[in-house]
């Protein structure tokens, strides 16, 4: 039964992140060299505190024209509420969560420290890896 397989098991690990006190440009040129659309904003504990996307970024420069104040710190424009999924959530609940919520990732937790992420590409090769060979081990 896929309830059976893991969020962990399929999740990413090896994420790009940023800190709260990060420049946002530097963190703009960070999400432009990996060619990422966002990432994980996370305490010095590993904690999830928020994440910063290219629409905050956006946003962000956008309302500082107007004051000719363009810069800053992730902090002070990342989204604070994320929607996040536990590592031991099957992938059923994650897919649900895909098509419902209409994200394309998530951040997976553990105990709230950032663990991975999960996207939907990571569901499709689970649901394919156990249609091979049924449920990891």
């Amino acid at each position: 039964m896929l309830k059976s397989v893991k969020v962990r098991d399929y999740m990413s690990r090896d994420l790009v992140t940023f800190s709260e006190h990060m420049d946002l440009f530097k963190a703009i040129d960070v999400l432009l060299i990996n060619r990422i659309s966002g990432a994980p904003v996370i305490d010095p504990a590993g904690h999830l505190v928020g994440l910063l996307s290219e629409s905050d970024c956006l946003r962000s420069i956008l309302s500082g024209s107007y004051f000719e104040e363009v810069g800053g710190t992730v902090s002070s424009v990342m989204t604070v509420v994320v929607e996040t999924i536990d590592a031991d959530a099957d992938i059923v609940k994650a897919a649900e969560h895909f098509i419902h919520k209409g994200r394309r990732r998530l951040p997976v937790v553990d105990e709230g420290r950032l663990v991975g992420q999960i996207s939907r590409r990571d569901i499709l090769r689970a649901v394919k890896a156990y249609n091979e060979h049924g449920a990891p081990k």
